[in-house]
C-alpha cells in the first residue's frame, strides 16, 4: 500500500500529464471548492469517454447537483 502523499503526488502527475500543469491545478481548485459527489459521478461514467467528454460530463452533474441546492 502507498501512503496518501504517494497518491496525491501521482494522482496530480496524471492529471498534469493529460491536462496540463494550470488545468489540472483547476481541476484540484474546482473539486476543493464546489460540492461534488465523487462517488456518484464515477459510478455513472463510461470509462471509454474522454477526459473532456468526462469533464463535461462532471460539471453537468456539479451543476444538477446546484440547482437542486
Amino acid at each position: 500500500m502507498i501512503t496518501d502523499t504517494e497518491i496525491k503526488t501521482k494522482g496530480f502527475q496524471i492529471l498534469a500529464q493529460y491536462l496540463g500543469d494550470i488545468e489540472a491545478e483547476r481541476f484540484v481548485a474546482l473539486i476543493q471548492r464546489e460540492p461534488f459527489d465523487y462517488t456518484e459521478w464515477r459510478q455513472n461514467m463510461d470509462e471509454n469517454l474522454s477526459l473532456e467528454e468526462i469533464s463535461r460530463k462532471a460539471m453537468a452533474l456539479r451543476n444538477k447537483d446546484t440547482e437542486r441546492g
